[in-house]
């Protein structure tokens, strides 16, 4: 078997989970991005449990082609409910805390040129330590990617071999679990982003910022390139999550962190070539 056929052994042979959010996201074509005053006209509609989250938990299920387990938590309504079943079908075991709330929603508008626009509303719902969820699995798990959790549950999380995070997660919460992380997974070219990890206080054994397709970088380290597509560019949503996914995989397997990001680009560059996050 040579090296490639190896490595890629070592990924099927992974248990992995992700802690975060859903939000069922409408994904609509258009002739032009939404302008003020301006009517654009659709052609290609969608829709998905979507969400940094979901996104990166079905990238997982896909690299291992086993269940990966998902703990997340949903609005008690009839969009909640499809978001469970949907996911389950896309190859993951949910794990839901159950709210009264409205599960979150949003819009993410494709321009001819494959750029996007998104609007989410509603609250994002994140679970909690305190949810009746199975939470002694995460000590038995090769590795865990987190985008929405309160601080106890990061701390528990960190029972796992490997454990990657989004800014997105919040420096808060992650200041308060008081771990160090294996990789802290941001974009360059979001603001908030960028504002939330440098308020992060425990430095990351590995800190990666992507430009899309422009690479990025990674400390230690230096700059990488991106992947060229195989396919036509559709649609950029879902693409740094399923970046986040393969470098969480990766690092779970022991890979180098060089490799690590080598295989999360190209499940970025992957995601690129659909319309919606699948």
């Amino acid at each position: 078997m040579n090296k490639k056929l190896q490595e890629m052994s070592s990924i099927k042979n992974l248990t992995l989970a992700v802690i975060g959010h859903v939000e069922w996201v409408s994904f609509l074509s258009v002739d032009k991005l939404p302008q003020q005053g301006i009517i654009s006209h659709g052609n290609n509609y969608k829709e998905e449990p979507a969400g940094g989250g979901a996104v990166a938990a079905v990238q997982m299920a896909r690299l291992t082609n086993k269940k990966v387990h998902f703990f997340t938590a949903l609005g008690n309504d009839s969009i909640g409910k499809k978001s469970f079943d949907r996911l389950n079908d896309l190859g993951l075991k949910v794990h839901a805390a159950w709210r009264d709330v409205p599960t979150r929603k949003g819009f993410s508008f494709v321009g001819p040129n494959s750029e996007r626009a998104i609007i989410v509303f509603g609250e994002r719902i994140q679970p909690q330590y305190s949810d009746p969820l199975p939470w002694e699995i995460l000590k038995n798990l090769d590795g865990v990617f987190i985008t929405a959790a309160d601080s106890q549950t990061i701390k528990l999380s960190r029972k796992a071999k490997v454990v990657c995070a989004t800014p997105r997660t919040k420096a808060k919460y992650l200041n308060e679990a008081n771990i160090r992380l294996d990789a802290l997974i941001s974009s360059q070219l979001d603001p908030d982003e960028k504002i939330e990890a440098n308020k992060i206080s425990i430095e990351p054994k590995v800190e990666i910022s992507t430009e899309g397709a422009l690479g990025g970088q990674y400390r230690p380290g230096g700059r990488y390139e991106s992947i060229n597509l195989h396919g036509q560019e559709k649609d950029s949503y879902g693409c740094g999550d399923s970046f986040a996914a393969g470098v969480t995989a990766a690092l779970a397997a022991k890979w180098e962190v060089k490799e690590a990001i080598n295989l999360g680009a190209k499940c970025g560059a992957k995601c690129a070539t659909f319309f919606g996050p699948y």
